[in-house]
């Protein structure tokens, strides 16, 4: 098992922001790892919400957040963080960080769920 080791999180008022941040050791092991956020809802289908893909820092987001959120890489710490800016209600969620060795498309293997290793995941509630 390759821990993923997240902190940050918490409560925040709408337009707030916040940074999350992931270790993740396989960072350093492996060249082309893809490292992705994922939120996830109680009743509700789990959402990535960021990729990033170490080859070449290819980023990519949803909709929902682009513009908003963004992921960006440390690569001496091993640690992918990802910030959130303006947050608004429907934010709040569980947020996961995620790795896995290559792929041909970090962000489709994201929305495919394939992904091999997995945080414990840290709650972020926006509220006013």
């Amino acid at each position: 098992q390759v821990p993923l080791l997240q902190t940050g999180g918490g409560s925040v008022q709408p337009g707030g922001s916040l940074t999350l941040s992931c270790n993740a050791s396989m960072y350093a092991e492996e060249a082309s790892v893809c490292l992705a956020w994922f939120r996830q809802v109680p009743g509700k289908e789990r959402e990535v919400v960021a990729t990033i893909k170490r080859t070449n820092n290819n980023m990519n987001y949803p909709d929902s957040v682009e513009g908003r959120f963004t992921i960006s890489p440390d690569f001496p710490k091993n640690t992918v963080y990802l910030r959130m800016n303006d947050l608004r209600p429907e934010d709040t969620a569980m947020y996961i960080c995620a790795a896995r060795s290559w792929s041909a498309s970090c962000w489709f293997a994201a929305v495919a769920g394939e992904y091999s290793y997995w945080g414990r995941g840290t709650q972020v509630t926006v509220s006013s």
